[in-house]
């Protein structure tokens, strides 16, 4: 027989228990007691940023809790994470909030989130602070790393793209933090580097970079760079930059190199695709003790049926190149402004050689080109097809897997915040969560007769 609840129900006074509410299995419990411990020092460390006058500032630890929450749960609006964080138990719990307390204004958040907390970098330092937990946990291993980028799509229409000298820097429009990093970012640019301005640039983010990379519509995007630990996929580092290849490969470099001063982890191997195996890099890799089990970038394969410069033996002792039909190719030594040597064939011999048809039909000799770290690229082909490296060829989608959970699950496919900085923010966050996931995941074990349906 149905029922129908009658009478009023309400009462003067409850009794409720806000810690008693949040299960036993629920993510936010799971990873509480590891952000406590990461969050032990942070008002030290952000004492400096805060005055002692004027309106109190919210408290820095409850901001960073709310920020956590905000990209567990994929909520990628600062007005709406309030508002949840104002309704839901579980989100005030974790963010130490009494049923009482208030929540502060998704004004005042912002502004809090975009300046002390920006200027402090609070946000490496609580990742840092992560990744020492997951060492300690025992989860980083060490001994292999990989490496991989993921574009993530600007804050910026892809339709309102410009040239460079046809955006005026000085209207009141282009006075955003976004524009004053790009242009202290050109002031501080390596002459060295010989980069020309790319020939698309957003007003509002030009920061980022006009990409179509992995096969997506044209879009402004930034690279979100990740370097995992093979061993459990733990993120020892994470970098932004313009979604550009030669930036991404720079920042792998900037990312070995920080992971070994701060965490004094160095792999013996580096995993990565064939974007990652130009001849600079992997000679890098090598002269620092690192075994690249990355695919050589090599675009000297001819399509016309010629012969390529892979048909073509080299003698190292001679320092010349021998011909399919035995003639010399010798090189003045020259290196030109692409770091390569170019070895040359005797006109006489070419005019002379049966083969000219197959080698060089419409130039009078020919020409083979040699990097300055061929070497490297030498052994990083001679590691290819080896037990070994077809073994990190499959760990490799260890972190194609951390992007896809992440757009996946986190929903984070596009930006909220513009200019490299707001990348970093976002990108710092997005690695906390994750690896605070994946601590959680192994370290915490369910009580004995946990009830089905406790894990949230």
């Amino acid at each position: 027989m149905m029922g129908r609840q009658t009478g009023d129900q309400s009462q003067l006074f409850y009794l409720f228990n806000l810690e008693g509410r949040i299960p036993a299995g629920h993510l936010l419990r799971r990873i509480n007691p590891i952000v406590m411990r990461v969050l032990a020092d942070l008002r030290e460390m952000l004492a400096p940023f805060y005055s002692d006058i004027g309106r109190p500032s919210i408290d820095p630890e409850l901001m960073l809790r709310m920020l956590i929450v905000s990209y567990c749960y994929g909520i990628r609006f600062e007005r709406r994470l309030c508002e949840e964080v104002e309704l839901q138990l579980a989100y005030r719990w974790f963010c130490r909030l009494d049923l009482d307390d208030r929540v502060p204004d998704h004004s005042t958040f912002s502004v809090n989130r975009h300046g002390r907390f920006r200027d402090s970098d609070i946000l490496r330092h609580v990742f840092e602070a992560v990744v020492r937990a997951c060492m300690d946990a025992g989860l980083v291993r060490g001994e292999g790393f990989a490496v991989d980028a993921s574009v993530i799509e600007a804050d910026a229409s892809r339709y309102h793209g410009k040239a460079p000298d046809e955006i005026d820097w000085s209207a009141p429009e282009r006075q955003t933090r976004a524009a004053a990093e790009f242009l202290a970012g050109l002031d501080d640019e390596n002459p060295d580097a010989n980069r020309k301005l790319p020939k698309v640039i957003s007003p509002v983010d030009p920061c980022s970079a006009w990409t179509a990379k992995a096969n997506k519509r044209v879009q402004f995007g930034y690279g979100l760079n990740y370097l995992i630990d093979i061993e459990n996929a733990v993120i020892v580092d994470v970098e932004a930059t313009p979604a550009r290849t030669y930036d991404e490969v720079a920042a792998t470099k900037t990312m070995i190199e920080r992971t070994q001063m701060r965490m004094a982890l160095k792999p013996r191997r580096l995993v990565a695709d064939t974007a990652y195996g130009t001849s600079k890099f992997l000679g890098w890799l090598i002269g620092a003790g690192i075994t690249p089990h990355i695919p050589v970038w090599d675009k000297s394969t001819r399509e016309d049926g010629t012969f390529s410069r892979a048909d073509f033996t080299f003698d190292n002792e001679r320092n010349v190149y021998v011909c399919p039909a035995g003639k010399l190719l010798t090189t003045t030594g020259d290196v030109g402004a692409d770091h390569v040597l170019r070895y040359l064939a005797l006109k006489r011999d070419c005019e002379a050689c049966p083969l000219k048809p197959q080698c060089c039909p419409k130039t009078p000799s020919r020409k083979v080109t040699r990097d300055l770290n061929e070497d490297a690229r030498d052994h990083a082909r001679a590691l290819m097809g080896t037990p070994e490296f077809d073994k990190s060829r499959d760990e490799r989608k260890k972190v194609e897997m951390r992007f896809a959970h992440l757009k996946t699950h986190h929903r984070f496919e596009r930006m909220r915040l513009r200019g490299l900085s707001g990348a970093r923010d976002e990108f710092h966050l997005a690695a906390i969560v994750q690896n605070l996931k994946t601590l959680a995941s192994h370290v915490w074990r369910p009580p004995p007769n946990l009830p089905a349906g406790h894990l949230a």
